[in-house]
């Protein structure tokens, strides 16, 4: 029986930052003296993104969006806005951004308690879940635990938190490198929100698969845990 949920909240419950992104990318683009598209800059800035968060010390995701958007900064030759104008809309995007199609459904129907497990940094994700008026039994972000999806100890916390073992719930999110393959290494199932309707590759650990997070308490009744 299921009893319990964690749950990703950007591109899960609410919609991700990728157009934010993509514009900030196209003005570095812009304004570079090397030639890169848009399209190069967005894919360079998240692999700096990545690697600033891997970092020792810990790093918000704040930090790690400023730090790797100021390497692709230098990289291109962008002499343009500095990091922190450039990054300005992305930040006031994450205390404010849409609710995902299904989310208002399923947070109708669901019964189960929920835990969020976010890579976001605190005050963000409660300015967010606050600007929508979404309360949840508990939050665990990264900057809690000092580690990002799909380190164990994001998912572990959670299970703390409920008070339930890894077979008791199930986990929820978009990215099929930081939640599903975060969640199975710990031992937990995955329901992969696949909303761009991609194919799912062969080798990674998916559960169950639904579109938006209206399916979900459908699937939470078919496995017993909605009574």
């Amino acid at each position: 029986m299921i009893r319990g949920l964690l749950l990703d909240f950007y591109g899960t419950v609410v919609e991700d930052d990728e157009t934010i992104m993509d514009t900030i990318a196209g003005r570095v683009a812009a304004g570079a003296s090397a030639p890169v598209t848009a399209r190069e800059v967005a894919a360079a800035w998240n692999r700096e993104y990545e690697a600033e968060a891997d970092l020792t010390p810990f790093r918000t995701l704040r930090q790690s969006a400023r730090g790797g958007l100021a390497t692709v900064m230098a990289q291109v030759g962008y002499a343009g806005d500095p990091v922190e104008v450039l990054c300005a809309p992305q930040f006031a995007y994450w205390r404010s951004p849409p609710l995902r199609p299904g989310t208002g459904e399923f947070l109708s129907r669901v019964t189960v308690p929920i835990c969020l497990v976010s890579d976001a940094d605190r005050a963000d994700l409660r300015a967010a879940t606050a600007h929508h008026g979404l309360t949840f039994d508990a939050v665990v972000s990264s900057e809690d635990v000092g580690a990002y999806k799909p380190d164990r100890l994001m998912f572990t916390r959670a299970l703390t938190e409920l008070g339930l073992a890894t077979d008791e719930v199930l986990h929820v999110g978009d990215s099929l490198a930081h939640d599903v393959r975060g969640a199975a290494a710990a031992g937990i199932r995955a329901v992969w929100v696949n909303r761009r309707g991609g194919e799912l590759p062969p080798d990674v650990p998916v559960a169950y698969e639904i579109a938006d997070l209206a399916a979900l308490p459908a699937l939470l009744d078919d496995l017993g845990g909605q009574g």
